[in-house]
């Protein structure tokens, strides 16, 4: 499973941003994010903003510009936003993307702003300078003399950018190439260092380098294959080391006379091996590092760990600490720049307008209970006022107080009959409180008012779902690819539509949570019988469940699969549908994963001759029990206890201590090696989570602990699981508290094992 993201630094890192007045942004394409480094109050705060690939960076005069997978954005700094912030008094910076330009995948690799504004943006694949156009994809302005012409092969992997006099100056290649992929041929010494736009070699015999900057009348350039910092002198291109650093270096920005050099650990891939610097530094780091250009020290530095390995930009700006609003976020929907011409004929806002907002912002801020005072007084006022008493609504839902809400909307929905979102939410109130049939009809009244509303269909599948009425859920469930926040598979080939499909190659995709995913993965062999050939698309951390599952021809993640190799697609979690599975003939033949691919097993486990039992008492469902209330099952003296709990806290971890339970959190690194871990195990007990999911696909024995509020796949009142036979349903009653269920389940883990489970 993925590791979180983690960083160490050293003191004089965030007084170093305190001194100088700055902050840093970084750009890890390997993680999908950007991440700003601000001082606050002595320590470092990370801010994340996620995106697709992001690469390069660029920022000048309140504009800043991101490259990405196939986007260039660009955003701008409104510090009238940064007032709606949280914290808004810390934050003196907020950039708003203003402008989006598509330029298809062409690997954006470094980029900057011209004297004149012009955003000029190194073109790696097709080995070419380009800027934008607003009727093109990119307009070509220089290439290097030896590159004959344009594709998308990646002749010489052009990467780095310099400006001097505010125009394009020096540029770095990893090769002199004009081969498709020609640079891997020499890539340990084959890197060069050209002038532009004579396209002179100035220095060359340098392993990967990366980042030529023009600072203080010095050229600069960053050694990534030595990780070294060096200058080079343009006349004669000799090459002088500043600091050796423990990292691949990448991305460089200055503030005077210090570097802010990106780090990368490199791992040994065929693209990395025979580098200067895996010779010379075994344990390389990720991070940034901060060196003082005259003497060559490293004076600060910030390591990261877990999620974050590599870093491509570094980008230093000047402001302490702002804030990079996601193409999402809500306060772009209410939030304007305007010329000033414009500015002086703006209208005062509505009053009570300017109230609720004032209120939904207290809420994202934290201060519901403020925010609900606030609509309370309008509403006081103004009862009529519908705008208001659906935020308040909102607000109670967000809150978890359903009462009140389903008060408030039941109200709404009575005044305002059509208005579509106000049933759903009702519905979902419903829902929440275990009332399924007004909630199956309030999102019903939904659809009525709004027979497109995806969010009302998605409901109504859920809850026909959850009473297993599968026949009638998957169609309405598949809604939810039209969801505002869907995750979609962007490829070329038509959708499968259950048509016969018996002599073509199909692509199933995943989506959705990994306790999904491994609840869907008994589908694939059923749908391999209906293609030629089935190919599983994956993250690296599921593919090794998936690759061996019966038809599965292979299984890859999306970028290690050609689009020639498929001829039509569908996600994982349509398969139902597609396949027309209803309750009668779910498939439940288990075991249908296999751990053959598993490449590192764990050890085995302690307590042979004891019954072993796993434990997991936090999942994906509200209100599972306390740690504490299973302290009944630990008087089973003939059961040796195990801990599958994902990231427990320290006050659980010193519980299982105490109590001699094994913790076998360390060792889950991967999904596969927690199932490795279920398969050693003579049954588990737990919450809805990853543990139970694998104990049923791996026809374990195991009971799942389940609350008031759960998954439709436990379905309403079955004891029994139609998806896990193995796996035993203990339902806890809204009258009852979790202490009684697991002592009613305790005497027969203790006394009758066999009867715990199924």
């Amino acid at each position: 499973m993925a590791l979180p993201f983690a960083s160490q630094h050293t003191t004089s890192f965030p007084a170093a941003l305190e001194q100088l007045g700055v902050s840093v942004l970084v750009s890890t394409y390997q993680a999908g994010q950007l991440i700003i480094l601000r001082a606050q109050g002595g320590v470092l705060n990370t801010h994340f903003c996620g995106l697709e690939r992001p690469m390069g960076l660029a920022a000048e005069g309140g504009r800043l510009a991101v490259g990405t997978g196939y986007q260039l954005i660009e955003y701008r700094d409104v510090p009238a936003v940064a007032e709606k912030l949280p914290d808004a008094e810390r934050h003196d910076a907020c950039y708003l993307p203003r402008q989006i330009h598509v330029t298809g995948d062409i690997d954006i690799h470094e980029m900057a702003y011209a004297a004149d504004g012009e955003l000029w943006l190194v073109n790696t694949r097709m080995s070419c300078l380009c800027t934008r156009d607003p009727a093109y994809s990119i307009r070509p302005r220089w290439r290097p003399p030896f590159v004959t012409g344009y594709d998308l092969t990646d002749r010489c992997h052009l990467n780095g950018l310099a400006l001097k006099d505010g125009q394009p100056a020096f540029a770095t290649a990893l090769g002199r190439s004009d081969q498709a992929a020609g640079w891997r041929a020499d890539k340990a010494r084959g890197g060069i260092l050209m002038s532009i736009p004579d396209g002179r070699i100035v220095a060359e015999g340098l392993s990967m380098p990366h980042s030529p900057r023009w600072h203080q009348g010095r050229l600069w350039v960053l050694e990534s294959g030595a990780g070294t910092l060096a200058t080079i002198d343009p006349s004669n291109g000799k090459k002088t080391v500043v600091a050796e650093v423990p990292g691949f270096t990448r991305g460089l920005d200055f503030v005077g006379r210090y570097a802010f050099v990106g780090l990368s650990q490199v791992r040994e891939t065929a693209v990395f091996a025979g580098l200067p610097l895996t010779a010379r530094v075994a344990e390389r780091q990720c991070g940034v590092w901060v060196i003082d250009t005259a003497t060559g020290a490293t004076v600060a530095f910030v390591v990261f760990t877990g999620s974050v390995q590599e870093v491509f930009a570094v980008q230093v700006l000047p402001h302490r600490y702002p804030a990079v609003l996601d193409p999402h976020d809500d306060l772009l929907r209410t939030s304007y720049a305007l010329p000033d011409e414009a500015l002086a004929e703006i209208v005062p806002p509505d009053p009570v307008l300017s109230a609720i907002a004032q209120a939904a912002q207290a809420h994202r801020t934290g201060q519901s209970a403020a925010a609900v005072s606030m609509l309370g007084a309008i509403l006081a006022d103004q009862p009529e006022q519908t705008g208001a008493r659906y935020e308040l609504a909102k607000i109670h839902m967000d809150c978890e107080s359903w009462h009140e809400a389903e008060r408030e909307l039941t109200r709404l929905v009575r005044d305002e009959p059509s208005h579509a979102d106000a049933h759903h939410r009702l519905a979902l109130c419903h829902a929440a409180r275990g009332r399924w049939v007004e909630a199956l009809q309030g999102s019903e009244a939904s659809l009525a008012a709004d027979g497109q509303f995806a969010a009302a269909h998605v409901t109504r599948g859920v809850v026909l779902l959850s009473e297993g009425r599968y026949d009638e859920g998957w169609a309405e469930w598949e809604w939810r690819r039209e969801l505002p926040d869907a995750v979609r598979f962007a490829c070329p080939q038509p959708l499968w539509t259950g048509a016969p499909i018996s002599d073509q190659v199909l692509l199933v995709h995943t989506e959705g949570s990994l306790l999904d995913v491994v609840q869907f993965a008994r589908f694939l062999p059923r749908a391999a019988r209906h293609c030629r050939r089935l190919i599983v698309s994956c993250s690296e951390e599921q593919r090794p469940l998936l690759a061996k599952i019966e038809g599965v021809a292979e299984a890859r993640i999306p970028d290690a699969i050609a689009l020639d190799r498929f001829d039509v697609y569908c996600s994982l979690l349509s398969l139902p549908r597609l396949l027309g599975i209803t309750r009668m003939d779910l498939p439940s033949t288990v075991p249908y994963l296999s751990l053959a691919d598993i490449s590192a097993r764990p050890a085995p486990l302690p307590g042979k001759g004891q019954r072993r039992v796993g434990l997991c008492w936090s999942g994906c469902d509200r209100g599972g029990p306390a740690l504490a209330a299973l302290a009944a099952l630990l008087e089973d003296q003939g059961a040796r206890f195990f801990s599958l709990q994902d990231k427990p806290s320290r006050e659980d971890a010193a519980w299982l201590e105490s109590r001699g339970i094994v913790d076998l959190e360390p060792e889950m690194t991967t999904p596969a090696r927690t199932a490795a871990l279920v398969e050693q195990l003579d049954g588990v007990i737990g919450v809805d989570s990853l543990p139970i999911h694998l104990a049923g696909a791996l026809g374990k024995p195991a009971c799942v602990l389940i609350g008031p509020f759960h998954h439709w796949r436990w379905l309403r009142h079955e004891a029994a699981s139609p998806w896990y036979p193995s796996v035993r349903i203990q339902r806890r009653r809204t009258d009852e508290s979790w202490e009684e269920v697991i002592g009613r389940i305790a005497p027969e883990v203790s006394g009758h094992p066999t009867s715990a489970y199924p």
